[in-house]
C-alpha cells in the first residue's frame, strides 16, 4: 500500500478527487482520469435501470466525450481489492496498455498501481 503523500502531486490529486466524488455522491466507487493535456475528469458509479457503468468507465467516457486523445493516469476509489478487467480495458482503449491505474481504498490509501494492459 502507498500513502497518498508518497504519490506524485498530480496522482494524489486524482485520488483525492475520486475519493471526494464517491463520498459526496454516496456511490460505491469514485474515479478520476487525467488526459494528455492535464485535464481531469471525475465521475461516480452510474446505476440506472437502463445503464450501468463503473466510475472508471464513466470517467473515461467523459474524457472521450470532451475530446481527450489519450490518458496519462487513472484512479479509482473502491472497496474492491483491484480494478476490474472492464475498467482496465476502458483505460487501455484511450490511454494505452502502460497507463497507470491507481486503485485506492475509501480512505485514499492506494492499494496498488497497475498498468491498464
Amino acid at each position: 500500500m502507498t500513502e497518498s503523500t508518497d504519490l506524485d502531486p498530480e496522482d494524489r490529486k486524482i485520488v483525492t478527487l475520486a475519493r471526494s466524488t464517491r463520498a459526496r455522491n454516496g456511490v460505491p466507487e469514485g474515479a478520476a482520469v487525467r488526459d494528455e493535456t492535464g485535464r481531469t475528469y471525475v465521475a461516480g458509479t452510474v446505476a440506472l435501470d437502463s445503464l450501468r457503468l463503473s466510475a472508471l468507465q464513466t470517467a473515461v467516457a467523459m474524457a472521450v466525450a470532451s475530446g481527450a486523445k489519450s490518458l496519462e493516469a487513472a484512479a479509482v476509489v473502491t472497496e474492491s481489492a483491484s480494478a476490474s478487467a472492464e475498467d482496465l480495458a476502458a483505460v487501455r482503449d484511450l490511454g494505452g496498455a502502460g497507463t497507470p491505474v491507481l486503485v485506492a481504498a475509501p480512505d485514499g490509501t492506494v492499494r496498488e498501481t497497475v498498468p491498464a494492459g
